[in-house]
């Protein structure tokens, strides 16, 4: 995803969505949350703790809860994107415009700014040795929110993984050619040896 400075950009970006977008951002403008942009999308803070985001896809449209988790979802319409990785993360799904039910939406985005003011959140304790993420991985996770979510979906080994395997290239160009066979891969949630058991 291309690195973007604003929140108009960001819709801008993907005009695919655009109505959507906008109006999604209508309602959550509505509550007390900042706006910000992070990992290149919009970003909703409550006194500088991420409650959610916003997100478009080829095929969808959606808003991110961090700590979705939490959420009573007794409409049962939260989905959680890498079942069995994502702990917290949850996302609300639309397929098009008209179904965009606001006072639902609206309801949601109020419980779970009450519970971040609660301080329901996941806490993430990593056990063992901690990830180091060299410079050129963290530039891309940076750029690319998808990415990021789908690494920090990982468990503690697979980021290792990934992280050595950047590392211990010796030359730039050998890093950049391993960054570009990792990425899909990352996507995917699968393992670096999954595939690459000689490399």
């Amino acid at each position: 995803m291309k690195k973007v400075n604003s929140v108009e950009e960001y819709i801008k970006t993907n005009n695919h969505w655009q109505k959507e977008l906008e109006f999604l951002r209508s309602l959550v403008l509505k509550t007390e949350l900042n706006e910000a942009i992070k990992w290149s999308a919009p970003v909703y803070e409550l006194h500088g703790k991420n409650v959610l985001g916003l997100g478009a896809f080829k095929n969808h449209f959606c808003i991110w809860f961090f700590n979705g988790v939490f959420l009573k979802d007794e409409q049962n319409i939260l989905v959680n994107a890498q079942e069995n990785k994502t702990k917290g993360l949850r996302q609300m799904r639309f397929n098009a415009f008209d179904e965009v039910n606001t006072v639902l939406v609206l309801a949601y985005v109020k419980e779970a700014i009450e519970n971040q003011r609660a301080g329901k959140e996941i806490k993430v304790v990593r056990k063992g040795k901690t990830v180091v993420i060299p410079q050129e991985l963290k530039t891309v996770l940076n750029d690319d929110q998808d990415l990021q979510l789908a690494f920090s979906a990982l468990t503690p080994g697979k980021q290792r993984e990934y992280c050595e395997y950047i590392s211990s290239a010796k030359r730039e160009a050998t890093k950049i050619s391993r960054l570009e066979k990792i990425i899909p891969m990352i996507l995917n949630g699968v393992a670096l040896n999954d595939k690459y058991k000689n490399c």
